[in-house]
């Protein structure tokens, strides 16, 4: 599923409207008529008992449905009645034709301008001369409107205020309109996306629309999949209005795409069902080598380690303190260890453990280097001889991520020849760029994509919905996961995992987007799994369910 910033839709739908010839009025037409196909749907749900009692935050396409079955749940349910909140723009056009449509399935609704309707130009002026010519009640808002709907019986509301062309926070009746809203508790159906939100960065303005379903239009905007945003949208679904899916020429390559199965095979060229060769062995499977773990924090590189398995590598190799080697003899059986530190009384790393590690990597695919390394005398020597001298893609996470923003940031290091993938949360993120962690949440999209090409690296910025960003500047967004994964060690299976999936074959950009994917999928498998408590889910857990 591809994602779009409004600028790109403003493009596509140029495009389609001035080099295609689709009439603006016909896709106005189409919107309107999804957006009430959508509340009729949750109209059926909720007279069924099937609605769930929060939303799911999920993202779905969704193709249109029975406009008989639809009426048929309309006519069964006549104390439904909807408020249309109708903005001065295109959004709100599509919200009258949507409002005509509900009418027309024998829902009961009712118009709320947020400005005189004689305002309107244009095609949303067209569909207000409609809507009144078939008189649909309407009335221009003033303070207290809203509360006085739900008084008359209003069930519902449609918010069609604000599109993906608004800036900044609402304001003045549209702030206001917003706000008593949010406080009718009545369930709300966004047009396209929740007023006062930034349809880019998915940050949320003072006031915004607390939706519980938002019927995205065309492509899927980029701030709807990320949070705060994707909590503000509720359940989105996005809906074909007519606008060809073949982008125009030279979008390719600037829009972003949602992970999904058919994404992965799509766009990425990868197998989500990892199958196997039925003349293969442990050799064609690629062999990781972990540089991991310290005395205080073995079960890092354990983790990981154990991940890159999972991943389906055929071997792994955990390099690791000698002195620590003795502690974790056989945990994971299938896993070799080789010391790398050169000195036997201690349980941390040293600078003198790169030329092993370069050595150890000349039989070997792919290395990982970060989780549990801790911070030590001579990190940065340590780190730059791997950096500069390893022939073989290479990972970086945690610790390691933490001595790249210690030395002057990323631009003080040579751009690699062979494939890096950095794997920071927001933190390490923040540390990395330069900037505060609020900072990096505000854009993580932007922010992702900026760096992974300034830096010629493939990014994968952590955190709900995970953003993965290519070199070339194509952007990735995951929606697999649960909120259970956010405990320690998480982070390092993820670390595993990719870099038994580079092992394996795939290229840095199919390696990250692939195993964000299956560790958030694991995520909600173990999380399943625990059904009395998923607040309780282990990193382990997660593993076990790959």
């Amino acid at each position: 599923m591809r994602m779009v910033t409004s600028e790109q839709m403003r493009a596509i739908d140029r495009h389609a409207i001035e080099q295609i010839g689709i009439p603006a009025v016909a896709l106005m037409e189409n919107a309107g008529r999804a957006i009430a196909e959508e509340v009729l749907a949750f109209c059926r749900l909720r007279r069924e008992g099937r609605l769930p009692e929060h939303p799911a935050e999920t993202i779905r396409e969704r193709q249109a449905g029975t406009n008989g079955e639809e009426r048929d749940s309309a006519q069964e349910h006549p104390a439904e009645h909807w408020l249309i909140l109708v903005g001065k723009g295109n959004n709100g056009g599509d919200g009258l034709v949507c409002a005509r449509h509900l009418a027309d399935a024998d829902v009961q609704v009712s118009l709320l301008y947020a400005e005189e309707p004689e305002r309107l130009g244009g095609e949303a002026g067209l569909q207000h001369n409609i809507a009144a010519a078939l008189g649909l009640p309407g009335e221009v808002y003033t303070p207290g409107a809203v509360a006085a709907a739900r008084s008359r019986g209003v069930t519902g509301i449609v918010d069609a205020l604000l599109g993906t062309g608004a800036k900044g926070a609402p304001r003045g009746d549209y702030a206001s309109l917003i706000r008593e809203a949010n406080e009718s508790r009545l369930p709300i159906v966004a047009a396209d996306i929740p007023s006062g939100l930034d349809a880019d960065t998915g940050m949320v303005h003072d006031p915004c629309i607390q939706a519980r379903i938002t019927v995205c239009l065309a492509f899927l905007k980029t701030g709807l999949t990320q949070y705060p945003g994707a909590k503000a949208a509720g359940d989105v679904i996005v809906r074909y209005i007519g606008i060809p899916r073949a982008l125009p020429p030279g979008f390719a390559a600037e829009v972003g795409v949602l992970l999904t199965e058919e994404s992965l095979r799509g766009e990425l060229g990868v197998d989500p069902g990892r199958r196997r060769e039925a003349d293969g062995h442990k050799g064609t499977y690629g062999h990781v080598l972990l540089a991991a773990g310290s005395l205080t924090m073995s079960g890092a590189g354990l983790l990981a380690a154990k991940a890159a398995l999972r991943a389906g590598s055929g071997l792994v190799t955990w390099a690791l303190p000698e002195a620590l080697l003795p502690h974790v003899l056989g945990a994971v059986p299938e896993l070799m260890l080789a010391p790398a530190t050169g000195d036997p009384g201690a349980g941390a790393w040293n600078a003198a453990a790169a030329p092993e590690l370069l050595r150890l990597l000349a039989a070997r695919d792919v290395l990982a280097v970060g989780p549990g390394l801790g911070r030590f005398l001579g990190e940065d020597g340590f780190l730059r001889a791997v950096w500069e001298g390893a022939p073989r893609p290479l990972v970086v996470d945690a610790d390691a991520l933490n001595v790249l923003a210690a030395a002057n940031g990323l631009a003080a290091w040579q751009r690699r020849e062979a494939a890096t993938i950095l794997t920071p949360h927001p933190g390490e993120m923040a540390r990395l760029a330069g900037l505060s962690t609020a900072e990096v949440q505000r854009d993580r999209i932007g922010l992702a994509r900026h760096f992974a090409l300034q830096h010629g690296v493939t990014l994968v910025l952590k955190g709900a919905r995970t953003v993965v960003a290519a070199p070339d500047g194509r952007v990735f967004v995951n929606v697999t996961g649960h909120p259970g994964m956010a405990t320690g060690g998480s982070g390092d299976v993820l670390t595993g995992l990719i870099a038994g999936l580079l092992a394996q074959g795939l290229n840095a950009v199919q390696a990250a987007a692939f195993g964000v994917y299956l560790h958030g999928l694991a995520g909600e498998r173990a999380a399943a799994a625990r059904t009395g408590n998923p607040a309780s889910l282990l990193a382990g857990d997660i593993i076990e369910a790959l």
